[in-house]
């Protein structure tokens, strides 16, 4: 069993909850800076073993993985504090905020011979699972085309205060989701083109940047696919659509998982149609209020990490996918910047940074 300290308990919650839940970990320290939160969290999970310093969980020579879960432009230096620590490390997503950070936490994972995971949590959803079994195993013949999006009414965030912060951006804080399932199926994409705008919601709630956007993507062998992203605005019932999907079609069939819906349908390569739910994992994926935070995903890729580290294989997204679609996410953003089609490979070059 391995042990590990958690850093930053707003979107941590769920990791406290996958961990003390899980057979594979002990937690064993938590940590924020405001105490107040970590008191909060440690009465709620009649766990009291907390610090205001980051420095005792790299300290401790007990604690074998730290999970991060700190604003994204404090992802880098928390990352490479752990990594120079000798510890193995997991990192929410998106995994950094800037390319120009990047070489420094490739070479540091190269010579602390740590392993580093992005937590990509949608992955590690039932019906994202699913999708991807059926998937490798052929059942909708060779892949066409993906569609992607991540549709909600997120105006109750804006009550974050960070959230109104020139730093936000619904385009790594929202979009990051199926943007990952798009380089999930189509790792090498080479162009991006998008159009995005700022609504009328999101400006009377203080947003600084779009919260609306569509993308068009190729990939370096000709396959395209799109993304779509709204977020200040209300959505269809949950019973017509759910707030993120992913639709895979192929040569032989089609298949779309939901989320956070537990609700997955494919048409596969004998044309049978199949509609799948797991009512019965509800309590596992959702813990706390409603359908909110991540437990169950967090717990089943927290897993996932451990049996990495004792069987010595790699998890991914590990870094060089995580840096990868940081690379994405920074050439879709220069597109809505620019109006114009963005090379992928082109702000890679500008860093120096190779991940091939």
């Amino acid at each position: 069993m391995l042990t590990l300290g958690i850093l930053g308990l707003g979107e941590g919650r769920s990791t406290m909850s996958a961990a003390l839940n899980s057979p594979k970990w002990t937690l064993k320290t938590i940590c924020d800076r405001n105490e107040d939160l970590c008191r909060h969290r440690a009465e709620e999970f009649n766990f009291h073993h907390y610090t205001t310093q980051y420095q005792d969980l790299l300290d401790d020579p007990e604690i074998d993985a730290v999970a991060i879960y700190t604003p994204d432009h404090m992802h880098a230096e928390h990352v490479a504090q752990a990594l120079r620590a000798g510890k193995h490390v997991v990192c929410t997503k998106p995994f950094i905020d800037d390319l120009a950070k990047a070489n420094e936490l490739l070479e540091l994972s190269r010579t602390s011979g740590k392993k580093l995971f992005v937590g990509q949590s949608s992955r590690f959803f039932e019906p994202m699972k699913r999708q991807r079994a059926d998937f490798e195993a052929g059942l909708i013949g060779e892949l066409i085309t993906i569609e992607a999006y991540y549709h909600a009414d997120h105006r109750w965030f804006l009550e974050k205060g960070w959230s109104l912060e020139n730093a936000f951006k619904w385009l790594y804080g929202g979009l990051s989701h199926p943007v990952d399932f798009i380089r999930w199926y189509l790792p090498n994409i080479e162009e991006v083109m998008g159009y995005g705008m700022l609504s009328s919601n999101g400006a009377k709630g203080g947003l600084k940047h779009q919260d609306t956007m569509h993308f068009i993507f190729k990939s370096t062998d000709g396959r395209v696919a799109r993304v779509s992203g709204c977020y200040t605005g209300p959505v269809q019932p949950v019973t017509r659509d759910s707030e993120m999907s992913c639709i895979l079609r192929g040569t032989e069939g089609a298949s779309q998982g939901d989320y956070m819906d537990l609700r997955y349908a494919i048409t596969d390569r004998t044309g049978e149609e199949c509609l799948i739910t797991w009512e019965h994992k509800l309590k596992h994926y959702f813990r706390f209020e409603g359908k909110s935070h991540h437990a169950g995903e967090y717990q089943n890729y927290l897993e996932y990490f451990a049996d990495s580290i004792e069987q010595d294989f790699t998890a991914y997204p590990d870094l060089k996918e995580g840096i990868g679609t940081i690379a994405l996410l920074q050439a879709m953003d220069r597109s809505l910047s620019t109006g114009q089609p963005v090379k992928v490979q082109a702000l890679l070059a500008e860093h120096g940074v190779v991940l091939d």
